[in-house]
């Protein structure tokens, strides 16, 4: 099986590599590759990509992901987050290839008090959210193979991200304030790619099993309570800070105006997910503490 990575450094694209690794030959790409391309934005060089590889699986991890440049870059967000899937489904709808795409819970208005269902009407507040839903829309009108994972709250131990720059901060100023009116569920690239191989492995052999699901860590927070989280973690593993988990101000997002709306509620329900491919989602805590023992090892 050939198995096409678009997207390889990125967060989930860097643990895709291992996780995809054993299903097939593996071609991972990034914006920089040069023997194929893998710029999304170059939507001819992507469809001679696909052409010339011919892959049996086409995982997409790159995309746009500027989400307050967006409101001032338009026209690149949806070249690359909506157009260039075009070219992918089109690609995968003639082959029969099985197309594996990240969406976002940015699609959804954010005004539910309730976890988002895959069933839910969508209504972006932003020109990323509205990026990405036509990019949905233009996987599942192609009629291709695909898997489509709706995500939130992505973190990853390599690179930055948000845990490293609440340590920073709490050991460089005496107060520190974070929003607590925004609700999600921190989680891992790790697990995200985990469950791709799983999902790919079980839809190859159920193609039934190809539909729009939610992928998410378990439980919720806010980002408020995920800082503290990390905080009172990182003081009971000995790491000196000058703000502790106690003493973090909670804010409201009007205290943080940014160029893009964010919603208030990135909850995603994963009933579905679970059901289809028979897991068990691990609670966000889980992910987030492993992820911090290794920052902390590492400094």
């Amino acid at each position: 099986m050939k198995i096409l990575l678009l997207g390889k450094n990125g967060q989930v694209g860097w643990e895709l590599q291992r996780s995809l690794a054993p299903l097939g030959e593996l071609l991972a790409l990034d914006s920089r590759s040069t023997s194929y391309c893998g710029d999304l934005s170059n939507l001819d060089g992507l469809a001679a990509t696909l052409e010339r590889f011919a892959p049996d699986v086409i995982v997409n991890a790159a995309a746009y992901t500027a989400v307050d440049k967006a409101e001032s870059e338009p026209e690149q967000a949806r070249r690359v987050n909506a157009e260039a899937l075009s070219v992918m489904a089109g690609a995968a709808a003639r082959s029969g290839a099985l197309l594996v795409h990240y969406s976002t819970d940015y699609v959804f208005p954010g005004h539910s008090q309730t976890p988002w269902r895959e069933v839910d009407d969508v209504g972006p507040l932003n020109v990323y959210g509205q990026s990405k839903q036509v990019g949905e829309q233009a996987i599942q009108a192609s009629a291709c193979r695909h898997l489509i994972f709706r995500t939130s709250w992505v973190y990853a131990a390599r690179g930055n991200n948000f845990v490293k720059t609440m340590l920073r901060l709490a050991r460089e100023r005496d107060t520190l304030g974070v929003v607590d009116d925004q609700f999600g569920a921190p989680t891992g690239a790790e697990l995200i790619a985990d469950v791709t191989a799983h999902a790919i492995t079980a839809a190859l052999r159920a193609p039934d099993l190809c539909e729009l699901y939610h992928l998410a860590a378990g439980g919720e927070t806010s980002w408020c309570g995920y800082a503290r989280f990390v905080l009172e973690e990182a003081a009971a593993a000995g790491v000196e800070l000058k703000v502790t988990g106690r003493t973090i101000d909670a804010l409201t997002t009007d205290a943080y105006p940014l160029p893009a709306r964010r919603p208030a509620n990135s909850r995603l329900n994963t009933e579905k997910l679970q059901k289809a491919f028979l897991l068990n989602i691990p609670h966000w805590q889980h992910g987030v503490a492993r992820m911090l023992t290794e920052i902390i090892e590492k400094q």
